[in-house]
Order: structure tokens, then sequence, then C-alpha cells
């Protein structure tokens, strides 16, 4: 090899070390810490859906690579331990929607392999049993959002052969579903959502290969949803967040806690942003620790965030990770 060949190998050499080294110390900088937790019981997953019960988070569904699965597991958050309950009475699925409401669990929509779906069960945590509701009021279809908040749930956007913006409220005395009109932000399936104060945050998504950057939050008290700062580097737009970072994903974990939103993961990143509703700002956050993962679930039980499961290409994950956005990022602790 010669003398040049030789030195602009030496060049390309130290200034991949030099980038590496940028990139640790940045990660280093960053607020946050995760913590291991008993890993889940059941079959490794993806795209499984779940709902929080008190200190029990119950997650369900989802799809190993080879199956599409039913099991109904509950996480016990006091002593970090899983138990199964009885099976989710539906077909088999993965990519479903669900919430919690007034102490019952809901689960619906989603893909089984063949089909797009639209039927409708509630679980008794009480009976450990499960009951068919009526049937979501809108088109079969799968990766839309579930959530409650001030007393009220919805199904919403998702999709059903095309890319979907409606909203359903779930009325559990009439056993109804009531579409509900005003969102305007693009269409889309693969959403994020969390809820502070009883106002819901969405946003992200895909909506046909096109990440949307678009943020929304809305009142269940007035039925009006408000665009928030849009999550892209787009400097010529008002709504712009203005940052060197690009926050937009698909299929990332949510949950919310201590007034703050979270959003982790996503298509091939570890990468972890908290939201400040107050200022609607995001920050940085320190990255998942795991693997980095897309399809994953997220929840946050009595102000304690959680993520788990997921997959990484062909790979389908079973561990359990609590974030503690106060803490130093630690090493040994895992």
């Amino acid at each position: 090899m010669n003398s040049l060949k030789k030195g602009m190998l030496f060049t390309t050499l130290i200034m991949s070390l030099v980038l590496v080294s940028c990139s640790n110390d940045d990660d280093d900088d960053l607020v946050g810490n995760w913590i291991k937790k008993s890993s889940f019981d059941g079959p490794a997953r993806s795209s499984a859906t779940s709902f929080v019960i008190g200190s029990y988070a119950y997650v369900t569904t989802g799809y190993t690579g080879d199956e599409y699965l039913k099991d109904l597991w509950a996480y016990n958050s006091d002593g970090d331990y899983w138990e199964q309950k009885a099976d989710f009475t539906g077909v088999e699925r993965s990519a479903a929607s669900g919430f919690e409401l007034n102490s019952k669990g809901y689960v619906g929509l989603g893909y089984d392999g063949t089909n797009k779906l639209k039927d409708f069960y509630e679980y008794d945590p009480v009976s450990n049993s499960w009951t068919q509701k009526a049937d979501f009021a809108g088109t079969a279809r799968y990766s839309a959002v579930g959530f409650q908040a001030g007393g009220k749930a919805y199904f919403g956007t998702g999709y059903d052969g095309n890319y979907l913006k409606d909203f359903y409220q779930y009325s559990p005395t009439e056993n109804a579903w009531t579409l509900v009109n005003g969102f305007s932000g693009n269409k889309r399936r693969g959403a994020s959502i969390f809820v502070i104060d009883d106002k819901v945050y969405l946003g992200l998504g895909v909506n046909s290969g096109t990440y949307q950057v678009d943020f929304w939050m809305f009142d269940p008290a007035t039925d009006i949803w408000t665009r928030k700062r849009d999550i892209d580097q787009d400097d010529d737009d008002d709504y712009s967040y203005n940052d060197d970072y690009v926050i937009v994903r698909s299929n990332a974990s949510s949950f919310s806690m201590n007034g703050f939103g979270y959003v982790a993961c996503g298509e091939g990143t570890r990468s972890v942003w908290e939201y400040d509703p107050t200022n609607d700002i995001w920050e940085e956050r320190t990255s998942l620790e795991g693997s980095a993962r897309t399809d994953a679930t997220g929840f946050a039980i009595n102000q304690r965030g959680f993520l788990l499961l997921g997959r990484s290409g062909s790979s389908y994950f079973d561990d359990s990770w609590e974030f503690k956005p106060l803490d130093e990022q630690s090493d040994d602790d895992n």
C-alpha cells in the first residue's frame, strides 16, 4: 500500500473513532436511567396491546413472528412479577387497541393475519372474565390508537386499506360508539398517544410512507383538538420545533408520568423524548438501554413508566424496563 493510501486510511480511522466518541459523550450527557425489570412471562412478541387498572398492567395479544396470540398477562408493579389471566376471548391478533374505563379493560380492532378486525371486548379483573361488547362503529382496522381521558374513551386513526383520521367515543352504559368530529390533523397509522391532566396528546405515525410531523392536543371536556408545535426541523413552519434532532417515527411506545409525556423507540431507534405540555417543548432523554425496537408496549402505573416487548427485524423481545427520568444514567444497575 502506498503512503497516500496509508495516510487516508489512518485519517479515516481517526475520524471514525472521534465520531463514535462524540456520539457516546452526547448520550452520556442525557438525563434519565433505565432499570431492567422482571422479564415478561409469556412468549416474546411485538404489537401487543395493554391497559392499566390500579397497580396492575394487563398485556394481551401480539405476534411472535410465527403466530398470533390471545393470552393475557398481568404485571404486579408492586411485587415486580407476572401472573397469567384468562385468555382474551376474541380471535388471536396483533396491532389491536385498548384502554381502561371504570376499572375495566377494553380491547378491540387489530389484524389476525388475514382479516382486519372491528370486534370489541371488556375485561373484568374481579371475575377474571371477558365479555363481548358492541362492535366498533368505524371500519375494521389495525394500528389505531385507544385512550381514555376525563372518563371518556376513544378509538381512532389506523389502517383499513386506507390511512385513517376518524375518532369514535365508546359509551359503556349504552354499549355504543359515536363518531367524534373535529380532528383536522393528518391521516396515519402507528401513531403515539399519551394523556396528561385529562388532555390527550397525539402525534407521530406514518401515512403512505411519510412520517407525520403534526402534533395535537385533545380536550375531551370540550371535544376540541388544538394543534401544538410540529416536531420536525422546518425553520419556515410557524409550528416547527426548530431543533437539531428528529423525533418523527411510527410504531413507537409512549406513556406519561408526573406531568410529562414520553415517546420511546420506533423503527431502528432506542431514542427517548420527553414532552413538556406547559411550554410545548421536547427534550431528549437517555435512550433505552436494551435493544433498539419497534412495536413495543409502553404504559405508566402510578407515575412509573415502563417499556417492554417489541421486535427488531426477525428478533422478538420479552424484556421489560422501567424509566427513571430524573436519575443519572448508570451502567451498573442492570
